[in-house]
């Protein structure tokens, strides 16, 4: 069963990221960006199976180029136990659907295409979005909710400023 996640979900998401990700996501430069955003938000998701958290999303909102309406998306998380069963699609889904539902633009990503294909993840153009810090920039991926919104953001990710008021506070997804 997937749902929206809920403060009561932090230990829970946290220990599914320490165990599927390890120490080292603490480093990487999608994890800084997403620093001091708040990490419960409206676009947070997980999945439950027999009172067990298996999976779960983090979808933070960003701007690119200083532009806003746009969304990055991660981490997502399943438990290894439970990798292969369509479990990360149908939150990756749910999700999208949220952000298209709020207005949002495009969402972002740092990721392996053949998995994120799927969800209608394409690369970007090269050096059309950039990070403040190391990304191999062949693995930044977009999905558009409104046609055409990639030729309208350029340049490099942030915070979305202000912060969403729809989450706010250290929270769901932050693990």
């Amino acid at each position: 069963m997937t749902r929206a996640a809920t403060n009561g979900d932090t230990t829970a998401i946290a220990d599914l990221q320490a165990r599927v990700f390890g120490p080292g996501r603490f480093a990487r430069t999608a994890y800084r960006v997403r620093e001091g955003t708040g990490a419960y938000s409206r676009f947070c998701h997980v999945a439950d199976f027999n009172g067990r958290l298996i999976a779960s999303l983090r979808m933070t909102e960003i701007a690119i180029g200083g532009r806003q309406g746009a969304a990055m998306l991660g981490p997502i998380a399943v438990d290894p136990d439970f990798r292969g069963r369509g479990h990360g699609r149908q939150l990756i889904r749910e999700a999208l659907d949220d952000a298209k539902a709020a207005g949002l633009s495009i969402v972002i990503l740092v990721g392996d295409l053949p998995y994120y294909q799927h969800s209608g993840f394409k690369p970007v153009p090269l050096g059309s979005i950039t990070f403040p810090g190391p990304v191999n920039p062949a693995r930044i991926l977009a999905v558009e909710l409104a046609e055409g919104a990639a030729a309208n953001y350029r340049g490099l990710v942030t915070p979305a400023s202000p912060p969403s008021a729809a989450g706010g506070g250290k929270g769901c997804c932050d693990g």
